[in-house]
Parts: structure tokens; sequence; C-alpha cells
């Protein structure tokens, strides 16, 4: 085992020997044991070591920053006069962020060691359980590892922060077959620092399985309808990072695109909206400590009651921009639930779609969005009913967030996000 406090302390004096103003490295040490699963059978089992590094330094106010894999004395000194050369080719810009020193910490997370029997068990628990009760769903590949991380960062302001993590990630990509008929791929997956529950019960596995099992015989709608989209966790979670990541990120903010750039403290959401960034919640596994500019994470509501709290920027884009910086640099999105369970959401839908999965483009800066509902369902007289075929969607990201219909009082934990279920109203919906 690599000594990584002693590695770091190498690079950073090889930057500063090198005439770096300011420095900052990050080292990084990761063991994954993983199982694979492919066609429903156990095809690998291995173990994989990874060590990274990588440097940064600022001269003159030009930053330079490479990455390495090999941790040796000649690797890291290569390594920093590469950073510095590739600092002097740069432009000067003195907005760059570098943490100062506050308050340093050390932190243990989640379940470091694997535990690997009982790991294999679950994983073959899942298999045989898919069996028995999904008998259509094939599983074309189901990915179970354990990953233990073991990271210092330090900077030349005495920054320094040491974390040791570890976790269960399931990952499971399936599809219904009987016959000649087959529905569409799906994929989900939950991360876990506990194997005291069935992997069956995590997240949204059982529900996604018995969805896609209902989808071998789909029809295509039939015209063209502006109603209720229902957005389950899993498609609620890329219709939100589009929309941040559209309106709310460095860069849209940097280059004046964003259509909330004049927006902060005002309302640019539904008051049933409050979105946090929150990596230190109970609910996300492993969730980030420290950003990669060495500044300490806190959570951060990004829209509380429909009101814009803060943008997601990094350091940098604060600096260049007079905005503030984001307390943290995660995407680990939590929502706030609402009042309304699902199953009573479902019923007051007179027409709508439950939309499984998103195949799109990303959307423009306008938020303007348009594809594929994927393993879908439509909702008729406050039941779901037929599976889709090829449906469309189509609207805007920011018209969306400000025409909630409902949110349910359940959420979703998957151990990255907690999110619930959506209602959206004013979404049109396209078939043949």
């Amino acid at each position: 085992m690599h000594d990584l406090k002693m590695i770091a302390d190498k690079a950073l004096a090889a930057l500063k020997n090198n005439g770096a103003d300011k420095a900052q490295c990050a080292v990084r040490f990761t063991e994954t044991h993983e199982f694979n699963v492919d066609g429903g059978k156990f095809s690998l089992f291995r173990t994989l070591f990874d060590n990274s590094l990588t440097l940064t330094a600022v001269k003159d106010d030009k930053k330079g920053s490479v990455g390495i894999n090999r941790l040796d004395d000649e690797s890291i000194a290569a390594a920093a006069v590469n950073c510095l050369a590739i600092a002097e080719s740069g432009a000067a810009d003195p907005a760059w962020a570098f943490a100062e020193k506050s308050e340093n910490g050390s932190f243990t997370a989640g379940a470091p060691e694997a535990d690997l029997d009982l790991l294999f068990d679950r994983t073959a628990e899942l298999m045989r359980q898919i069996g028995e009760q999904f008998p259509l769903i094939l599983m074309e590949q189901m990915i179970v590892t354990h990953k233990k991380r073991h990271t210092v960062f330090k900077n030349s302001f005495g920054v320094e922060y040491e974390t040791v993590t570890g976790d269960y990630g399931i990952d499971l990509m399936f599809s219904a077959h009987e016959g000649e008929k087959s529905s569409s791929f799906f994929g989900t997956g939950v991360i876990t620092d506990r194997l005291d529950v069935p992997f069956m019960e995590l997240g949204t596995i059982r529900e996604d399985l018995a969805n896609v099992s209902q989808q071998l015989e789909t029809k295509p709608l039939e015209g063209k309808f502006t109603g209720v989209a229902v957005l389950p966790p899993s498609s609620l979670g890329t219709f939100i990072g589009s929309a941040l990541g559209n309106f709310a990120t460095d860069g849209t903010l940097l280059d004046g695109t964003s259509p909330w750039k004049d927006s902060l403290g005002k309302v640019v959401a539904d008051p049933a909206i409050t979105i946090s960034a929150a990596p230190l919640d109970e609910r996300i596994v492993c969730g980030e400590r420290f950003t990669g500019e060495g500044f300490r994470s806190e959570n951060y509501d990004i829209i509380k009651d429909g009101v814009l709290e803060s943008f997601m920027l990094s350091g940098y884009v604060a600096n260049k921009t007079g905005l503030p910086r984001a307390k943290n640099s995660s995407y680990a999105i939590v929502m706030k639930p609402g009042d309304t369970p699902y199953a009573d959401i479902i019923a007051g839908i007179e027409r709508g779609i439950l939309v499984g999965r998103f195949s799109g483009g990303e959307p423009g800066t306008s938020g303007d969005f348009s594809g594929v509902a994927k393993n879908s369902f439509l909702i008729e007289n406050g039941k779901i009913t037929c599976a889709l075929s090829e449906t469309m969607i189509s609207g805007n990201l920011g018209d969306l967030l400000k025409n909630v219909v409902a949110i349910s009082s359940e959420v979703v934990c998957d151990g990255a996000t907690v999110l619930p279920y959506v209602a959206f109203g004013g979404v049109t919906v396209s078939g043949k």
C-alpha cells in the first residue's frame, strides 16, 4: 500500500521547486472487487487496483494540470515539470480558485472493507429472485462491485483532506422476452454501504423489473395531446440534471446564456419545489467531502420553495462572474417530497404518460427538449393502461419546473440521489 500523504508531499514539493506560485494535488488508491453476470450466469470475478495522481499549478496566473497513474519518484518529478510547462503555455487569468486553509479533515464513510461472501450471496439471491418473480426478464448484464477509495488532497496553502470510503454498486441492464417478442432494454441500479437488505428491495429495482415485464406488448399513440407527464425518480433525475446543467452551472453562467442569469433570489419554479445539493445527507452513500478546488463541502439549497437560492458555481467561475461559489461540487440531488401518495397522483390524471426513460438530445440553453419516451405507459382516467411504442414528448425545462401537478409523498433513495415521483403539466405527447 502506498503512503499517499508522502506522495502528496513529494508532488507539492516538486511543483514548488519548479516555480509554482500556487499548487495542489490529489492522490487516490482504488481497490475494486467485481462480479459480472452475463445472460443470467456468473461470468467473471476480478479484483482491480488503480492509482491516480492529479497535479495542478499556477504560475504568473497561468494554470496547468496533469494526471498520472504511476506514483514513483521519477514519474512525479516528470509530471511536475510537465504541469508547469502547460501553465507557461496558457493565458494568464487571476480567477483560478485555490482554497485557503480553514478546517482540515479526515473522513471515513460507508463500508471500506468488503464482505465478499455476503456480496456474492446477495448477488446470487437477486438472480434467483428475478428468475422466480420475473421470468420474462433476461438479465443482459449485471455488474456488482465493491469499491474502496483512499484519497489525500493537499495544497500549498496548508489545506489537507484524507478520505477512506467504500460502497457496493449494483448495476443492471435487462429486457423482457417471450418467444419472438422483446421489450426495449432498461438500466437501473443503486449504491449502498449495507448488505443487510436484499438487493431487490433497494431503489426502484423491483418496480423497474415489473414495468419492463409489462412492455412486451406495446401500442402506438394515436394523434397528439398536451397533458401530464409523470416522472419516476429515474427519469426525473435526467430532467433535473438537464435543467440545472442548462440554467445554473459554470458554462451557461460564464458565457451569459443561462435564462436564470439574473434570477438569483427570484421565483424560477413552482413553490412546491425544493431541490438541494446535499452530499452530507445521511441517505447519500459516501458523499463528497471536499471540492476539486479544495473547499470543504456543505449541503445547500439550489431552489427553495420555488426561489433560486444558489447557482452551482465553481470557485473559478464565481471569481469570474462575481456570483457566489456553490458550497459543494456534487450532484447529490435531494428533492423535498410532496404530500400526495403516488397512487393518488395517478388516480387524479385524466390523460397523461408515465415516462420510464427519456431518449433525446441534450436541450439547448433555452431549455427546449424533444425526444422519445422509452419504457413508458399511457395514463387514462386515473389508471396506467397500455405500454407505448416510440412516443415523443416535448416541452421546455423552465416551464416544466413551474407547472407541477403533484409531488409524491414517497421518495426513492438510490445512494446517489433522493427523489420523489413528480407529475408535470403542459407536456406535448405525440404519437403516429
